[in-house]
């Protein structure tokens, strides 16, 4: 890596190349982190929506080098999966209790214990901005600023209920069926980038759907009915004392949830990028090289 007065330069296959894994034991059960950089920079935690992880997540967004550049340089970047959606997961004993958000949230604050990490800065997307947001308000002192994509705050309406629902019955009875995954992309990707029968499948869903066929069915399940769960937690928005910095597509499905959101935040620590234009989910941040590319930010 090297630096000139004007910009760094960030060796990326380097930056994955030398990532660790660690398996940390929580009150409910191991959880995998990826820890990328140099561990005596501040903390940056990541946390993925629905069925992704490190991996399928956020790879695009560090193999952009201007972002790579600017998150590396500065932090040591903490990747945490759900529970089982680490590579190479093993499905999840039936028996094990299903872990509630709360719960997930908790399994944060013994991860930052287990590296003696003090206050760091947290990005999420979705499902996984659910958890982060969740965890700073349980434990505030520790949260330096959120970095929240299509996020999600309030109880699932019923139609989010109804669609979990039904995806939650294919996952018990099929697994990682075809419909399942066409669910998930339909939550990921717009239109344009899932194919019709006049434009074909992009490169990118297409790499999405083959890693999508790495996930257990049992692991995506569990997570799925931790977020159908979960509570509402608006009312606890406006204590949050850290920056906050939400972004979501103006057509995404999650865009009124993200609006909704932002009224309720501390405006003096709290700012909304609002992407035009985009027919979902995807929160435009690119990949740089199809051979690289792994996945759109909502």
């Amino acid at each position: 890596m090297a630096e000139s007065n004007d910009s760094v330069f960030v060796d990326v296959e380097k930056i994955y190349l030398g990532g660790k894994e660690h398996h940390v034991r929580t009150g409910c059960g191991s959880v995998s982190v990826i820890v990328y950089g140099d561990q005596d920079k501040p903390a940056l935690i990541t946390y993925p929506d629905l069925a992704l992880n490190y991996m399928s997540c956020f790879q695009g967004l560090f193999f952009c080098p201007e972002v790579a550049s600017l998150l590396v340089h500065n932090f040591c970047i903490y990747h945490i999966s759900p529970p089982g959606h680490e590579l190479g997961a093993a499905p999840i004993s039936p028996d094990d209790p299903l872990p509630s958000v709360d719960d997930l949230a908790d399994q944060i604050i013994e991860v930052l214990n287990y590296f003696g990490l003090g206050a760091v800065m947290c990005m999420g997307v979705t499902a996984g901005a659910y958890i982060l947001t969740l965890f700073a308000m349980k434990y505030r002192q520790r949260v330096l600023g959120l970095i929240l994509v299509s996020p999600l705050c309030k109880a699932p309406s019923w139609t989010e209920w109804l669609y979990n629902k039904v995806m939650s019955n294919m996952l018990y009875f099929y697994g990682m069926c075809g419909l399942v995954k066409e669910f998930l992309l339909q939550r990921y990707f717009s239109k344009d980038v899932r194919g019709s029968a006049e434009v074909p499948e992009s490169d990118i869903a297409q790499a999405c759907r083959g890693l999508l066929d790495e996930r257990q069915g049992i692991n995506v399940l569990r997570f799925l009915q931790a977020i159908t769960r979960r509570p509402d937690i608006t009312s606890g928005l406006k204590k949050l004392r850290c920056r906050t910095l939400v972004f979501v597509g103006d057509n995404s499905p999650f865009h009124s949830e993200a609006l909704h959101m932002i009224t309720k935040l501390d405006r003096r620590y709290s700012a909304l990028v609002e992407v035009r234009g985009l027919e979902s989910s995807e929160c435009s941040i690119r990949i740089c090289g199809p051979k690289k590319s792994i996945l759109f930010y909502r």
